[in-house]
């Protein structure tokens, strides 16, 4: 028989890859047998492009992937499917809303170079994410004030910080009187003290560019699984008709009544897909 499920979306930080940012070998040859029986596999994450290409390509054949929390829609080709920026003017309008946390502000646009992202300083973002700037040096660009930077529509912009003060960013952002402009996204590493708050345009989210896909390859989505971990991840989770939440998530998000897989140090995406491909 067929496995009634035809496409598998799947969240990469905190789901996909394990504690180590690695690909577990029964996660690797799990998603290659479900590729194997014709169902099509796509990676849906915060990331940006270019920063999850690599675990993309890693699993050996072509995926689509849903980056930047569904503003980007490519395949790991290249081809480029749908894109949902951020217009300039809104982008401006926000960093001057959110001239407090600037120093914890990076701006991502749609470049293949140095540029691709952009911050005012270091120092703060070191605190919270210094093994991003590490692994993204080579594209990070400094302009100080950061509304110089702002020559096109960006991709998002992203707050990054302890929980508490993100909370703070969040809150800036829902009272905002452009707030109805734009999708404000959280994601959040507990045992880190790690918040990630991802402002996007309006009615841009995993969820929707999820649908938006969906539509195009003429999926229901009785056929969709999607597997997630965070907040970010709650609209892709809602729209699909088989929705996993890991093991590692928060236990709020266990509360949905979705069904609940082992965490990604147990290979978790692996035993939720074994379910399907075993019927």
């Amino acid at each position: 028989m067929k496995p009634l499920i035809r496409l598998i979306a799947i969240d990469i930080d905190g789901t996909l890859l394990d504690p180590h940012f690695q690909i577990t070998k029964a996660n690797l040859e799990t998603l290659g047998r479900a590729h194997a029986q014709g169902i099509e596999i796509a990676l849906v994450t915060g990331r940006r492009h270019s920063f999850a290409l690599p675990v993309a390509e890693a699993l050996g054949f072509p995926v689509t992937l849903v980056s930047s929390n569904g503003a980007v829609t490519r395949r790991s080709t290249g081809e480029l499917f749908h894109q949902d920026l951020l217009p300039a003017e809104t982008a401006l309008a926000l960093v001057r809303h959110m001239s407090d946390f600037r120093h914890f502000t990076v701006l991502t646009f749609d470049r293949p170079h140095k540029g691709a992202l952009v911050v005012e300083s270091i120092q703060e973002l070191n605190r919270s994410i210094q093994r991003w700037m590490e692994k993204n040096a080579e594209y990070i660009e400094y302009v100080s004030p950061l509304e110089k930077a702002i020559t096109e529509s960006p991709i998002q912009a992203m707050f990054c910080g302890n929980i508490e003060h993100m909370a703070a960013a969040q809150q800036r952002l829902i009272d905002w009187a452009w707030a109805s402009r734009v999708t404000v996204l959280r994601t959040q590493y507990q045992e880190r003290d790690l918040c990630i708050v991802d402002t996007l345009n309006a009615g841009c989210s995993k969820g929707h560019a999820l649908k938006r896909w969906a539509l195009e390859r003429g999926y229901h989505r009785e056929e969709i699984m999607a597997i997630g971990d965070n907040y970010n991840d709650i609209e892709m989770l809602e729209f699909a008709g088989f929705p996993v939440i890991m093991g590692n998530a928060s236990a709020d998000l266990k509360q949905n009544g979705w069904m609940v897989t082992s965490g990604n140090d147990q290979s978790g995406v692996a035993k939720a897909i074994e379910q399907v491909l075993n019927g």
